[in-house]
């Protein structure tokens, strides 16, 4: 029973139908697990094991009435503390929140519920979704299964590490600036970002509304999809469709956005050449594509991410500003310096960048393929600063332009993992995923795990 948790959700599922294992004992498996490893990964911050096994036994009865609830009924889930759940804390990952309990859960938590999901817990997150790892409240950062000395990235920080350890199979995260595509590149699992209003924002404490959208991290991208279908509310599911091959598939190498830029790690640059290898041995037609310089996007999602951080935050921090960590605070504060003018001329900006990006899948580009994160996992001590420091990326540009992305494994160096991203046209999902799907089966990467604790 230890090893259940290592079952994929398609593999789980097809058990609990079967009444090979019941729900039951695979959320205890679970709450095993995370006991034995979480003290070295630190990604769970609430662990609700009387709810989740109370779900399990609830999930185990409707099965064995005939009632299926689709394809997460049964699967143990976990959720990033930014979103509203009515039965345990929530905290949105600051100790401005200690101790609350909101009123109802996020729609897409209660569509989870609705679907027999077991909930396990809620997982770490930096402070409203903002900047970190800070080392001035009350829990610590997340840290890498990999390298617990290294950090996960963020925000959906405590997702990758549970799902990378091991613990689970699939939670949910956020992304404004990339919060679930950096984690996933720093702990090597799949990270999803659907397009833009793809998934209801109710019930998640808001970053910047213009750009925050629901996103998965999960260990495979059948997972990710899977997780996607559970509470998307769609009558076409995306899962369950890969493409046989990549014949006939355009690949726009969006090469420029990294090759040359200084703060590119030595080892990602052949990463990324061998991966758009890989899409054209597997059949696909891929050429370079140039896309607007990265800075342009960059710009206008930093001052767009501000203005609304600061509008949002102003009240509150008025109130309790002695309860933000230090960084975040700062960060907060510096939309105070922006006005209308700023913020409108940088929609404008984000307008124009979408439509130059659309058009190349107009000419028919059926995916891009870039980089994600510039560097492996940094040392938790390069954040021991005064100051936030930002790691390079290559995420927020999809946020601005609003595009589905998946962050997939590209490779490792010294142990720690490499990623790259494939973005698809918006409302895309479905095509992006199966290409994604081809290129995860041609790779071994998801089958490498991190040392255990």
């Amino acid at each position: 029973m230890s090893a259940l948790p290592d079952l994929s959700i398609p593999e789980a599922a097809s058990a609990l139908r079967q009444r090979q294992i019941s729900s039951v004992e695979l959320t205890e498996a679970c709450l095993a697990r995370i006991d034995a490893r979480d003290p070295t990964y630190r990604s769970f911050v609430h662990v609700a094991a009387e709810q989740a096994l109370a779900a399990a036994r609830a999930a185990d009865a409707a099965l064995a009435h005939g009632e299926d609830l689709g394809p997460l009924h049964g699967i143990p889930i976990g959720i990033k503390d930014l979103f509203d759940t009515a039965d345990m804390p929530t905290t949105y990952g600051s100790d401005v929140f200690s101790g609350h309990r909101p009123q109802a859960d996020a729609t897409v938590v209660a569509r989870l519920r609705a679907g027999g999901a077991i909930i396990l817990g809620k997982l770490e997150t930096y402070e409203f979704a903002m900047v970190g790892p800070v080392f001035d409240r009350s829990t610590p950062p997340a840290a890498n299964p990999w390298k617990p000395d290294r950090f996960t990235g963020g925000s959906s920080s405590g997702s990758a590490a549970a799902v990378a350890g091991g613990l689970l199979r699939t939670a949910l995260g956020s992304d404004t600036g990339g919060s679930v595509r950096s984690p996933a590149a720093y702990c090597g699992v799949v990270g999803f970002k659907p397009t833009y209003s793809a998934l209801p924002l109710d019930g998640i404490f808001p970053l910047s509304p213009s750009f925050d959208h629901v996103g998965f991290l999960s260990a495979s991208v059948t997972e990710a999809l899977l997780t996607f279908d559970a509470i998307s509310g769609r009558a076409k599911k995306l899962a369950g469709n890969p493409l046989p091959d990549l014949t006939g598939i355009r690949v726009g190498y969006a090469r420029n956005w990294f090759a040359v830029d200084p703060q590119t790690h030595p080892a990602m640059l052949p990463a990324l050449d061998a991966a758009a290898s890989l899409f054209s041995l597997l059949g696909a037609r891929v050429e370079e594509l140039p896309l607007p310089d990265v800075s342009r996007f960059e710009a206008a999602g930093a001052v767009i991410i501000h203005a609304e951080a600061y509008a949002g935050h102003k009240a509150l921090m008025a109130q309790h500003g002695e309860r933000y960590s230090r960084k975040v605070f700062q960060n907060i504060l510096s939309g105070l310096l922006l006005d209308e003018a700023d913020l409108e001329t940088a929609r404008q900006a984000a307008v124009r960048l979408t439509g130059q990006v659309d058009a190349h899948f107009q000419s028919g580009h059926d995916v891009i393929l870039t980089a994600n994160t510039l560097t492996p996992a940094l040392p938790f001590s390069h954040f021991q600063t005064d100051t936030a420091v930002w790691t390079p990326m290559r995420t927020l540009a999809f946020n601005v332009t609003g595009h589905p992305v998946f962050a997939l494994p590209a490779g490792f160096h010294e142990g720690l993992p490499l990623g790259l991203q494939l973005v698809g046209p918006r409302n895309g999902e479905a095509r992006l995923g199966a290409i994604a799907q081809a290129y995860e089966a041609a790779t071994d990467f998801a089958a490498i795990k991190p040392p255990l604790p």
